[in-house]
């Protein structure tokens, strides 16, 4: 596996951590708004939603 490919998927790895965790972590300051766990989780699809078709191309 070459340089390039590995760091776009520690990258993406990192990405699919940090963006579903800090939106959930939004929703949990605001309990009002959602609950955390699914906004987590929502963030969660939508990413694999636009990354699956790129990366099985």
């Amino acid at each position: 596996m070459s340089t390039l490919a590995l760091l776009v998927a520690v990258l993406l790895g990192l990405a699919f951590v940090l963006v579903p965790g800090t939106l959930a972590y939004l929703a949990y300051r605001h309990p009002a708004a959602r609950a955390p766990i699914g906004v987590g989780l929502a963030a969660v699809a939508a990413m694999a939603a636009i990354v699956v078709p790129i990366a099985v191309r």
